[in-house]
């Protein structure tokens, strides 16, 4: 079973083609569409090493995935309780 997050529309970045982050059995994917292209990065569970969120009091908030090589993947443009559920969500399956 997979979980899809989608940013808000109005929120910085995401006006036109909003980031979207998949959570499913084999790890987090982060997709962010373009006019031409797009642009997807897959991160498996066993590669990630933190999973931190920054939700201001007004605003929308970020989540950032921290991995062990692979650099990262940041999200900005969700609602405090999107990103609280996507942490609980990923840190219970590592």
């Amino acid at each position: 079973m997979s979980e899809k997050f989608t940013a808000s529309r109005i929120s910085v970045g995401n006006r036109l083609f909003p980031s979207k982050i998949i959570i499913d059995e084999l790890g987090v994917t982060l997709k962010v569409s373009g006019l031409l292209s797009g642009n997807e990065k897959t991160i498996p569970y066993s590669r990630i090493s933190s999973v931190d969120i920054d939700c201001p009091i007004v605003g929308f908030s970020t989540i950032i995935i921290e991995t062990t090589g692979e650099g990262n993947i940041r999200a900005h443009g969700f609602t405090k309780n999107e990103v609280e559920k996507m942490k609980t969500l990923i840190l219970s399956k590592i």
